[in-house]
């Protein structure tokens, strides 16, 4: 049991980790901020997907938009859970995906892999509640991309029809995956929010501004949201929350 204090030793307590823990987001940005100048490696091979309606390219998997996270989850024959499950762990994963509208009013495309057949993929998605895309992958492209014996996260971008690898997670950084933020975050345009040390290419619009339910994106734009959220970030910024 760990030791009883005062509401006023709680507060102070509270206050003094609460210093170290600003310290680390403002790391975490600075890794991000490394992370979206990474270099970029051309992908030559023209690898083929089986989707939903048939064959893909990795192109395809973009559905038109600029970025692209694939993750490489374990659903095939000879992992435990076939063919009921897939893997426990891109189980667990799985069931922390956010609602994608969030992400794609991004510009990013977030899609599973796996070697088993699209009617496996089709009924487990059914059975586990999961709405990701999910293709089967027919080539080497879990293997030329570190993921053929083990899960993780590849990082895309296009300019026009040529594809480039941004950035690779995996292991223990795979744990943090989920969230509409822990995506944009291995992205090389990041949030795209103002605040962002970013490359001058990257687009940025500021932050909260545009938010949104996620069945509404496609709805005009909202000036009352506009002046709530300002309201909301200059009671938050005078309260020196801010971190």
């Amino acid at each position: 049991m760990n030791k009883i204090v005062s509401q006023e030793d709680w507060l102070k307590a509270r206050e003094d980790l609460l210093v170290a823990e600003k310290e680390t987001v403002r790391q975490r940005d600075a890794m991000a901020a490394q992370r979206r100048r990474m270099p970029w490696m051309a992908v030559e091979t023209a690898y083929v997907f089986e989707g939903p309606k048939g064959k893909m390219s990795l192109l395809d998997l973009f559905e038109g938009r600029k970025q692209l996270i694939v993750y490489r989850a374990f659903f095939e024959p000879g992992v435990h859970g076939w063919p009921d499950h897939a893997c426990r762990g891109c189980s667990l994963g799985a069931d922390q995906v956010s609602n994608l509208a969030h992400l794609n009013a991004r510009d990013t495309t977030l899609v599973y892999a796996s070697r088993a057949p699209q009617a496996d993929i089709t009924r487990l998605k059914a059975r586990m509640d999961w709405h990701m895309p999910w293709v089967t992958i027919t080539d080497r492209f879990d293997w030329d991309f570190g993921v053929g014996e083990w899960h993780g996260h590849n990082v895309f971008i296009r300019e026009g029809d040529s594809i480039f690898r941004t950035y690779f997670i995996n292991n223990r950084g795979d744990e943090a995956m989920g969230t509409v933020w822990s995506y944009l975050d291995v992205t090389p345009m990041g949030r795209q929010e103002s605040w962002e040390d970013s490359p001058e290419w990257v687009p940025q619009t500021p932050p909260y501004k545009w938010w949104n339910w996620h069945d509404n994106y496609d709805a005009a734009f909202d000036q009352k949201w506009i002046e709530v959220s300002e309201a909301g970030e200059k009671a938050f910024r005078k309260d020196g929350n801010n971190a």
